[in-house]
């Protein structure tokens, strides 16, 4: 077997990380925290007492990120949980396909065409679908992307003069 067989690489990526490490007793409310593998937001955080073993317990109340789950964790203040890497991106649609899936286009001119309507919240995708309108009018959308899945979270309707 040579050599070139033995080491077939399917993708190549810089190998960044979709989640960072970070101190429980460090993440805020309104910030981020991996919950059972999802990424969430924070609503509400309590801190108990330590106990007899020395440890404050901080009690997250999160909701997922794509879904608008609720979740809960527990975690001791100064152990280490993960805290997703969230990023948003605006982007202006072009087009909406018959399944769903939309073709958007940045203020560079960069075409993305992996992302659907979304599904959460429920009327979300139907007000997208009205508020462009087949192409009548300018629709914006907000796309937030963390731990490789992205998702439309926002719109807005642009101001176009006639």
């Amino acid at each position: 077997m040579s050599d070139s067989e033995q080491y077939a690489m399917e993708n190549a990526d810089a190998g960044a990380s979709e989640t960072i490490p970070m101190e429980a007793g460090q993440i805020k409310k309104g910030g981020y925290i991996m919950i059972k593998g999802k990424p969430c937001k924070v609503l509400n955080i309590s801190v108990s007492k330590t106990g007899k073993h020395g440890h404050a317990k901080c009690n997250f109340t999160a909701t997922d990120i794509f879904t608008g789950k609720k979740l809960e964790d527990m975690v001791p203040s100064t152990h280490g949980t993960t805290v997703p890497i969230v990023k948003r991106s605006e982007w202006e649609i072009i087009d909406i396909g018959e399944e769903g899936e939309l073709t958007l286009m940045d203020e560079g001119g960069n075409q993305k065409t992996d992302v659907n309507l979304p599904t959460y919240p429920e009327n979300m995708a139907q007000e997208i679908r009205d508020a462009w309108n087949d192409g009548e009018n300018q629709v914006s959308v907000t796309v937030q992307a963390a731990v490789g899945i992205e998702q439309v979270v926002a719109f807005k309707k642009e101001n176009t003069a006639a």
